[in-house]
């Protein structure tokens, strides 16, 4: 919350896992840096999960200069080290397509 400016209304309000938590989690790390562009992810990787939050859910968020762009992904229950690696392969496709488009 205090690196990255996310907000505990946010947090309460949608939980961790969560686009919306993605999202201020991206616009902090860009706000508090010199970078152009910043990538977050918030997820439950296993095990375990809920009902509402299923194993394999992560969050990504991109921010830039003019905007912020989440989603949701849904990687099922494949085992903690599958969801990670699923996880930065993911996150590296979407920070390569911002920055080709």
């Amino acid at each position: 919350m205090q690196m990255l400016g996310v907000r505990a209304e946010t947090l309460d309000a949608h939980g961790a896992v969560s686009e919306q938590v993605a999202a201020e989690m991206a616009q902090g790390a860009l706000r508090h840096s010199d970078a152009g562009i910043a990538v977050s992810v918030t997820g439950i990787a296993g095990p375990g999960g809920s009902e509402h939050k299923p194993e394999g859910r992560v969050c990504f968020g991109i921010s830039q200069s003019f905007g912020t762009f989440t989603q949701t992904i849904e990687f099922g229950a494949i085992g903690r080290h599958r969801v990670r690696a699923a996880t930065i392969e993911h996150a590296l496709q979407l920070l390569l397509d911002a920055l080709r488009a």
